[in-house]
């Protein structure tokens, strides 16, 4: 019988010791959910171990074949350019590893479950849906199609749900920020919002939420505002990241090319259509501190 690829999971990286344990728990727990597999994950940045150093722990145990899962919800730089930037380097370094590359996580399905199940612990069992307005806050980015794909998800969590409305703010490098969604949900007539964060793990962002959200609900007394958890190591995400890792080694790959900037050219951006890959080196590489100023690279699975 043929041994299955490895599985190889490829994470944002964070600053929080705790958001960092997170990431490593969840990959332990997805390795005893399929002891058949070799299971390694790898941070890009911020925090140990990095990618490279899960390769190598893969190469050890002789591996020759994985298929690396991005664990995050949008496809942003990191998942178009500097994951496939870092495993080619991690080809090179390891002569005759061979590997595919799976697509983000997405507004999938059971991950809308988990963030309908975040707003039900969120509120008052007795408030009618219809009297809540979320706001759904994500990570931002200088890529307009990752932000697009937040938007994305908002759209369907709204659907059939019953909300007032599902708004949407990003915590860093996109407007409109989470005082100002705050603000536009007020505008709107919201008298019960619910922030929800769209994140997976706890974190410094994560964090950030949840206390500008406190300064804005503290300036406006009239406005009853809840804070929701994060997704969460939950059973439906350990069940996606396993349903990208099987679409991966099936080849089945649909990473979204419609709206990326480095295929497209969209207003404003058009100069980094084409823009050749760069591997995007890290502070567990050479010491590199990460800016989000730079044109990130890019490189699609086809």
């Amino acid at each position: 019988m043929t041994t299955p690829p490895a599985l190889l999971i490829a994470g944002h990286g964070t600053r929080d010791d705790a958001g960092a344990e997170a990431f490593r728990a969840f990959v332990r727990e997805l390795g005893r959910r399929r002891p058949d597999l070799p299971v390694a994950g790898g941070f890009i940045e911020l925090s140990p171990p990095p990618l490279g150093e899960a390769v190598a722990e893969l190469v050890r145990r002789g591996v020759r074949r994985f298929a690396a899962v991005p664990l995050m919800l949008v496809s942003a730089g990191h998942a178009k350019g500097d994951i496939p930037a870092a495993l080619a380097r991690e080809k090179e370094r390891h002569p005759g590893l061979t590997y595919t590359y799976g697509r983000p996580l997405g507004p999938h399905p059971s991950l809308l479950r988990v963030l309908e199940r975040r707003l039900a612990e969120a509120v008052d069992p007795s408030w009618d849906p219809a009297e809540v307005t979320v706001l759904l806050v994500g990570r931002g980015s200088t890529d307009p199609d990752a932000n697009a794909e937040v938007f994305k998800a908002a759209r369907l969590l709204w659907e059939g749900r019953g909300y007032a409305g599902v708004e949407t703010a990003f915590v860093s490098l996109a407007a409109p920020d989470v005082p100002s969604g705050l603000e536009r949900c007020a505008r709107l007539g919201a008298r019960r919002i619910v922030v929800l964060p769209y994140f997976l793990f706890t974190g410094i962002l994560p964090d950030r939420v949840r206390t500008q959200t406190e300064e804005w609900a503290a300036a406006h007394p009239d406005t009853e505002v809840r804070s929701a958890d994060v997704i969460g190591p939950e059973p439906e995400l350990l069940d996606l990241v396993l349903e990208r890792y099987e679409e991966a080694v099936r080849g089945d790959l649909r990473m979204n090319c419609d709206s990326c900037v480095y295929r497209i050219a969209l207003p404003g951006f058009e100069d980094k259509v084409g823009l050749p890959q760069q591997p995007h080196f890290h502070p567990d590489d050479d010491g590199h501190h990460h800016g989000h100023g730079h044109a990130h690279s890019h490189s699609h699975a086809h």
